[in-house]
């Protein structure tokens, strides 16, 4: 079994929305785990903390794997995949 975690809202229906699309196979059933926060009073501050790093640490991120790919501190794809497959 493989596990993805996303983000998601809960609607006025008690129904999920996913923040983001994700990208597996379509038409397959699932088992969903949701996490609730117990302290409701700090929602918004925990939906802050879901949302996106900083623009500056994303710019920062990429320029430091760019500088990594330049030095050749690179690894295959395929060992990347293959570290997170959880099979």
């Amino acid at each position: 079994m493989k596990a993805i975690e996303a983000t998601a809202t809960i609607n006025d229906d008690g129904q999920l929305s996913l923040d983001l699309p994700l990208n597996v196979a379509h038409h397959r059933r699932v088992r969903v785990i949701v996490l609730i926060p117990e302290d409701e009073e700090n929602d918004n501050e925990r939906n802050e903390d879901l949302d996106d790093d900083p623009k500056e640490s994303v710019i920062e991120g990429i320029r430091e794997g760019w500088q990594q790919a330049l030095k050749g501190e690179v690894r295959p794809v395929s060992e990347l995949w293959s570290s997170l497959d959880t099979k």
